[in-house]
This record gives structure tokens, sequence and C-alpha cells, in this order.
């Protein structure tokens, strides 16, 4: 998704040549991801990213009404009171509610949880659609997708990049702009730039059968301690334990643990019977050390542009990154998505890379 929105942003002012690695685009975090539009997910700097990229998507028809609850124990009433003293002034829209409000949204919700935040704007994110329709740009503004082109090697001769792809084709840009997601730090250390310490962290997924099986406009529900999320998905449930586990950039697979670990959780929640475990995945979600995406020129290395580290938010926030992208890199004016966005809180420039 990052590579695809940046692209088609520039395609048309730029020419503009996507090196995939895989078969097809999409195959990573993208194609694997239980997508939603939630105002307050990645924390408050990752909310004007957010909010600007709303009115693209619903007016694009890539979002679908769902609303969200952070649900607590009693024990946890102080994180309840945390959360909504660090979104104060965000722009983000959110109520606190109780129990009997609570009950109201998941029906069999146990006794032990008492109190959630509201957020009646959250909605799933058509995230299929949403990437089609960026790469569609791509190509009606005469951009190239190349695939197979995983990226051995890269010089630099007389501000043009040459770079050495697997499939062969040879490739000079003036520009790099890396976009690789869990890749981004070894790609930038094959240009000869300094890494962000952009680490991937897996996330896993699990399609459960239940009985009853959820409500289909059932809100998106997330422990405000981070222990899980779950929400309905064509009569059934998509479940988190919200892992965060370190790995190596690789075609990410989910591991028994955490498949088990989620369904522990899931059954201390709602008194629904798990019929099944029908499926699971998993994906990497890929952050820096402050969990702020990079986006801009590298401080270093002329030509080498960062657009990566965004972590579970990449997708929800990709209509505004891709725009403030895309006139960092050619050095256009702010436009009305973009007007309120701090770029330095952004940049690669926080690293002091060198």
């Amino acid at each position: 998704m990052a590579g695809a929105s940046l692209a088609a942003e520039c395609a048309p002012d730029a020419s503009v040549v996507v090196l995939e690695a895989e078969d097809a685009p999409g195959y990573h975090a993208t194609g694997r991801s239980a997508a939603f539009w939630e105002q307050c997910y990645g924390g408050p700097d990752i909310v004007p990213l957010t909010l600007a990229s709303g009115e693209y998507l619903r007016d694009g028809g890539f979002l679908d009404r769902r609303g969200a609850l952070y649900i607590a124990r009693e024990a946890d009433q102080s994180k309840i009171e945390a959360f909504a003293e660090r979104f104060a002034g965000s722009g983000a829209r959110f109520s606190r509610i109780d129990r009997s409000a609570l009950k109201q949204h998941i029906p069999g919700l146990h006794d032990a949880w008492r109190h959630a935040i509201w957020q009646p704007d959250c909605a799933d994110i058509d995230v299929a659609a949403l990437h089609a329709h960026y790469l569609a740009a791509i190509r009606r503004n005469g951009g190239v997708m190349r695939l197979r082109a995983r990226l051995n090697g890269v010089r630099r001769r007389k501000d043009v990049w040459e770079l050495d792809c697997e499939n062969g084709d040879p490739v000079h840009a003036r520009t790099l702009v890396n976009a690789a997601g869990p890749w981004a730090d070894p790609v930038a250390q094959i240009a000869g730039a300094a890494p962000c310490g952009i680490q991937p962290l897996r996330r896993t997924v699990v399609q459960l059968r239940c009985d009853p099986a959820p409500l289909p406009r059932q809100p998106l529900a997330l422990d405000i301690s981070g222990g899980f999320y779950f929400k309905p998905e064509s009569g059934r449930v998509w479940l988190s334990p919200h892992d965060e586990t370190p790995s190596a950039p690789c075609d990410a697979a989910p591991e028994e643990l955490a498949v088990a670990e989620a369904v522990a959780r899931f059954e201390q929640v709602v008194d629904w019977r798990i019929g099944a475990v029908e499926r699971s995945w998993a994906g990497l979600r890929s952050f820096t050390a402050d969990r702020r995406p990079v986006y801009g020129f590298d401080p270093a290395v002329p030509g080498f542009f960062w657009f990566a580290g965004q972590g579970g938010f990449g997708i929800q926030t990709a209509p505004a990154a891709a725009r403030l992208g895309s006139q960092l890199l050619l050095g256009k004016p702010r436009d009305a998505m973009t007007a309120g966005l701090d770029a330095m809180l952004y940049s690669p420039a926080r690293f002091g890379c060198n």
C-alpha cells in the first residue's frame, strides 16, 4: 500500500517505476490486513494523518462504518481515564460508556468488563479496493509496475541511481524511494544510507466460527490493555492477540502459541462457544523506536527518499501520507488534505543519520 499510494500520487507529475519483489503487489502486510479506520489507532502523533485521510476514504467508498469499543475491567478504569486524557484535543471523536451501554454492543459479554471508550466513526476499510484504486491510478498516469524485481544492488553515478534487480531489468532513476516495509532498513543499507531502526513485528489474526455468530454490525472491540481485538467478518470473528513479536523481514507465518493465546483471551471476554479455528495468518508491521513513520529525503544520501515505518496504521493513513510524501518528494505545495500536517514529526532527520 505504501509504494502503490505514493506512486499513484506522484505519477501525474513524474516518471514512476514501482519495483515489486513478489509475483504480485500486495502479497505481504497489505494483503493480510484486518484493516479498520480508527481515529486513535497509533497514538496522538498518528491522529492527524488518520483524520486527514478520512474524507478521501469516505468519498471513494472505501469505508463501511462499524464503530469501535476500547473495553476495560474494573481494575483498568484508570486506563480508560488515561486514554481520554491522552487523546483530548486531538480531534478524535469518542465518549465514555458504562456497563449497561457496553452490553448493548457486545452480547454475551462477561461481567468482568465494565467500562469502555466508544468511537462511533470507526469503519472497516476495503483494503483490496483501495489498493486496486492506487494501482489503477499508476497505470492511468503512465507509471510502470515491475514484478519479481527484488533489489540486489545499487550504484549512484552522476546523480543517477543504477538499480540491479533480480529479474535482470535495468532501472535508472534520479530519486530512489524506499517504501520497502519490513525491508526498509536493508534497502537503505544497500543504497549507502544509515538505517532508521525500523523493526518488523509479527501480528497474528485468527478466524473463528462461533455460536452464536457475531452480529453483522457489532463494533470492533479492543482491549484497553492491548491484549486483543476482534470484529465480525462475513459471519465469522477475526481475532488478534495484539502480538508484536520482533522478526526478521520475511514471509510471516502464524505461530501456534499466538493462536492459542488469542483464543484463550477471547474466551475471557464473551460466552460464545468456539466451533472451530478455521484459519490463521500473520503479517509484519514495521515500527521505528518512536513509533512514528519516516517520510522525507535522507539527510546524508542525496536522492534517497524514505517512505516507511507505517506500523499497523499504514492503510488507514495511506491517502494523507501519500499526498504529503508526494509533496515532499516533488517540492509541491501543501493542499487542503495536508495543510494541517507537521512533516517534521515524520522526518528521517530526527534520527540523526549521517
